[in-house]
């Protein structure tokens, strides 16, 4: 089968494979079973090198240029734009794409039917909560779906994937998309798009605000539907100008939306009722506060446009319990909560955590990697019943706090970068001690940190394990 690109079936020619983690390990895996002529580079030799190489492929080692020959390059999304690998091959007019957009020209279907929709999910925050419960709802609507992407599994892994019977193993694919994925990207045409919000992130790969946010509504350009939450300025915008426009609010739903009406999740948006569709009870969902409530109606937005009935919309949702490191209780100590949202790792996504807790104890910091955090302490400042800062620009987040909450009492733990403590789980429980001391029964102690974790933590993952076994420490 050959789509409209003319790629699906067709050899691509010599392609170059930049970065081989796992989506480039994963492209120049499916590449080679192609028959395509696959060379690679990297930086440093990874352990599937061996694996790749005897499979066919040829290793170029780290490059700054590519080599005469090459028809076209896969990037890894952690390759800037401005490397210059790419940004030589770009000027020799070698197209650079990413293994997302690779996957979407090698889309297959069986014989005489259509390659599997993607139902695609972007934003600053919320992108894997959301992706992660549109997979939920739309298995409970009977469809052989997987969420994909940025999320889990690479995309040109589960697009080419079969059953027993040689047919393709999905028929519905909920897509997690970042916004250096959807830079490298230019015909994926996913069936319902959603751009959840855009806040400050990222700007150091992109170069600006708007060069980020341009990245994120490439996603929206060839899409029939468009989804946004109507609470975000930026989404919203981008959506407004869209031929099929339908936004989500946490507060009684228009005619095209999706919102909350007496406390249940209601559609106004695909309902043939002009009144609208209960989907769940928002006491139902497993994952609270509101940012979550609008990731379910963004999820929810989605599988109506895949024609998932509304009964299993409520299904879907109210099994759905969220991923890791997400927002979630690891446990009670004396009457305090502890909570990790170690994947909150920039103001906007620390700010929807904050919110749901009436009266915290915040543990933020790390690499804020350029990020304003004064309008996010201003807002939070009622809500802090103290503060514990760790991580290489805690003293940038300590300032804020004097500025807009000087009689909330903070602890700075030295860490990462001053030589007084350099292992992770070290710093954790001593943190999670500090923070002990702060509160009293009653308080949630949050791990929220507002900024990435590589200056400590091996990841966001690492981060939020290290707090879980501080917190079962104290016993």
């Amino acid at each position: 089968m050959t789509h409209a690109n003319g790629t699906a079936d067709r050899p691509l020619g010599t392609v170059l494979v930049a970065g081989l983690g796992v989506s480039g390990a994963a492209a120049a895996r499916v590449l080679l079973a192609r028959g395509d002529d696959v060379w690679l580079t990297d930086a440093t030799e990874p352990a599937v090198l061996t694996e790749l190489v005897e499979a066919g492929a040829r290793w170029l080692g780290a490059l700054s240029e590519p080599p005469e020959g090459i028809d076209l390059v896969v990037t890894s999304p952690g390759w800037r734009p401005d490397s210059p690998l790419l940004r030589t091959a770009a000027a020799r007019g070698v197209e650079v794409i990413g293994e997302p957009e690779l996957a979407w020209r090698l889309r297959a279907a069986a014989p005489g039917a259509e390659p599997a929709p993607w139902f695609a999910v972007t934003g600053t925050n919320g992108k894997t909560t959301t992706v992660t419960m549109l997979e939920a709802v739309l298995l409970a609507g009977g469809r052989r779906a997987v969420a994909a992407g940025n999320v889990g599994r690479p995309l040109v892994e589960v697009v080419t994937a079969r059953d027993a019977d040689g047919a393709p193993a999905h028929d519905a694919i909920a897509v997690e998309l970042s916004s250096f994925q959807l830079h490298w990207s230019s015909s994926i045409a996913p069936a319902a798009a959603c751009v959840l919000n855009v806040a400050d992130d990222h700007v150091d790969w992109h170069g600006s605000f708007d060069a980020y946010r341009d990245a994120k509504a490439r996603l929206l350009r060839l899409a029939p539907v468009a989804v946004a939450d109507a609470g975000d300025p930026v989404a919203s915008a981008l959506v407004a100008a869209h031929r099929h426009p339908v936004t989500v609010t946490l507060g009684e739903p228009a005619r095209g939306q999706l919102g909350v009406r007496s406390g249940a999740l209601v559609d106004r948006a695909f309902s043939p009722d002009p009144a609208g569709e209960v989907l769940a009870e928002l006491e139902a969902l497993q994952v609270r506060g509101p940012h979550n409530t609008v990731n379910a109606l963004a999820a929810a937005a989605l599988a109506r446009v895949a024609g998932v009935e509304a009964a299993a919309v409520g299904r879907g949702l109210a099994g759905f319990r969220g991923g890791a490191h997400r927002n979630v209780l690891v446990g009670s100590v004396d009457g305090i909560d502890f909570v990790d949202d170690s994947k909150a790792t920039n103001p906007h996504a620390a700010g929807a955590s904050l919110a749901a807790y009436p009266r915290v104890v915040w543990i933020a910091g790390g690499l804020l990697k350029g990020a304003d955090v004064e309008p996010l302490v201003a807002a939070v400042a009622p809500r802090l019943a103290g503060v514990v800062l760790l991580g290489r620009d805690r003293e940038v987040l300590a300032r804020s706090l004097a500025r807009h909450a000087p009689s909330v009492p903070r602890t700075v733990v030295p860490s990462g970068d001053d030589g007084a403590v350099t292992d992770g789980d070290s710093v954790m429980r001593e943190v999670v001690a500090a923070a002990v001391r702060l509160a009293r029964p009653g308080d949630t102690v949050l791990l929220a940190p507002a900024a990435a974790s590589m200056d400590v933590f091996t990841d966001y993952a690492h981060r939020g394990r290290a707090f879980a076994d501080a917190v079962r420490a104290l016993g």
